[in-house]
């Protein structure tokens, strides 16, 4: 299950977490983004003690998809110690999310 937290700053999240953070930056009228929702829950479970996963709606926050150039949605970003280390446009499937972010964060 994921976790509503808030935060001051994306900057804030990103230095304060001691995984890599997969961002899910979605909009709520997006098709594709809601049919990634039980994906990330399911890597969610799978990957818990190795990551975390935040959703960032691009509606409310244009300023962050604007800085990491997010022009499909969905799209995630793996941040590893802070900084984007790989981007994913579209969906995809839970166990090839699992394959591709386990080789980059182990």
């Amino acid at each position: 299950m994921t976790v509503k937290k808030k935060f001051n700053s994306f900057d804030e999240l990103l230095a304060g977490s001691d995984l890599p953070v997969l961002v899910d930056f979605y909009a709520t009228w997006c098709g594709p983004c809601k049919m990634m929702t039980p994906i990330l829950e399911q890597v969610n479970e799978q990957m818990k003690d190795k990551l975390r996963i935040v959703k960032i709606d691009t509606d409310k926050y244009p300023h962050l998809a604007s800085k990491y150039n997010i022009h499909a949605l969905p799209t995630l970003v793996l941040f590893k110690n802070g900084q984007p280390a790989d981007k994913i446009e579209g969906v995809i499937e839970g166990a090839q999310l699992v394959q591709r972010l386990g080789s980059l964060i182990n």
